[in-house]
């Protein structure tokens, strides 16, 4: 995906967002840090503009609550744990930039429900490219990719890293 491709999949998926809920007056969109942070944060901008009220947007750091410890290093990084707005009773809308196994969501509704009981999730995902380990459906998707276990999908943010596009590459190792 190309960065026009990318801001043209935010605006949809923004639209699919008010449509599904209603409007937006009771929704709060949380990113999984990293990547999902700053496509929260698009989408709450362009839900805003259509909506012509701000939407509150949200940090998730799901680093202790990871099944894979072990192999990510032996000392995972902390970062604060405030989402920023409240959770109860709201329509929490869950930002990631890759749906693969579903281990990360898992981790996410953990590390979600420890700010408290939101009245309903759903998940977004800007990629969703199969493998699930795990029942994990995403609500909004932005581009369903067919992959095979030797390829890895690439999410080029600006706010992340000086770049914009999604890469579909081979695993070298």
């Amino acid at each position: 995906m190309s960065a026009s491709e990318i801001e043209r999949t935010l605006v949809r998926l923004a639209h699919e967002i008010i449509e599904k809920n209603d409007g937006a007056d009771n929704i709060g969109l949380v990113g999984i840090r990293r990547r999902g942070v700053p496509i929260a944060e698009r989408l709450g901008a362009l839900i805003s503009q259509i909506e012509k009220h701000p939407i509150d947007t949200g940090v998730l750091d799901i680093s202790f609550y990871r099944d894979d410890l072990s192999t990510s290093g032996p000392r995972p990084t902390v970062h604060p744990g405030a989402l920023g707005f409240d959770i109860a009773g709201r329509n929490i809308i869950l930002v990631d930039d890759v749906l693969y196994t579903g281990r990360t969501i898992r981790a996410a509704l953990d590390a979600l429900f420890d700010h408290g009981r939101p009245k309903r999730v759903q998940l977004l995902v800007l990629i969703d490219r199969g493998h699930r380990e795990l029942p994990i459906e995403a609500t909004f998707v932005g581009r369903t990719v067919q992959t095979s276990d030797r390829e890895i999908i690439e999410v080029k943010l600006r706010e992340v890293d000086n770049d914009e596009q999604v890469l579909l590459v081979e695993r070298t190792d």
